[in-house]
């Protein structure tokens, strides 16, 4: 079966930007700000909508590292709230468990919060809060030595987390508490 006329067809409109059989797409377009902790980043990519809904890419390995966002990622995870007001965190990993996560709203509207742990950083003990929300497409990079948490500021609401380790359960501390799904 010959893919390739059907390809070249899609390659003239806007899905260009994502489509290739060959594997030669375009790059991510990234638009990433530093927050008043720079190390931590606010991450949106474009939507292609149409009729149909959106597509989004919302990860390439090499379009991150070439941001200066190079992490080895290796697990995805997801959670979800059913009663108003849930909060979750802050959760951290003790070392050598420790995570930088990538963060995002898969529906709904959150309050993020990351505080800064680190006691050689400049910024130790300080916090970014800001709101994360599906409709805006943002994700939320937050570096190893930071705890995490969220709470629910929508009816409906879905989360993912990407992380450079796995979780591992005895090694998490919460400040608000123990909770058997780590964030």
């Amino acid at each position: 079966m010959d893919l390739r006329p059907e390809t070249s067809e899609l390659l003239r409109g806007e899905d260009r930007h994502f489509l290739r059989i060959d594997g030669k797409g375009r790059r991510m377009r990234l638009d990433v700000h530093s927050l008043a902790i720079p190390d931590v980043k606010l991450i949106r990519t474009p939507r292609f909508s149409d009729a149909r809904g959106y597509f989004c890419e919302t990860f390439q390995r090499a379009d991150f590292a070439a941001h200066g966002l190079g992490s080895d990622f290796l697990q995805d995870n997801q959670s979800s709230s059913d009663r108003p007001g849930t909060i979750r965190g802050l959760h951290f990993q003790r070392p050598p468990f420790a995570q930088t996560k990538l963060v995002r709203v898969l529906r709904g509207r959150i309050l993020d919060v990351a505080v800064d742990l680190r006691r050689s950083s400049p910024s130790f003990g300080r916090h970014i809060a800001i709101e994360l929300s599906s409709e805006g497409n943002e994700q939320l990079l937050i570096p190893t030595g930071f705890a995490h948490g969220f709470a629910r500021s929508s009816p409906i609401r879905s989360f993912s987390t990407r992380s450079i380790r796995f979780i591992r359960p005895l090694m998490t501390v919460g400040q608000l508490g123990r909770s058997p799904i780590a964030d």
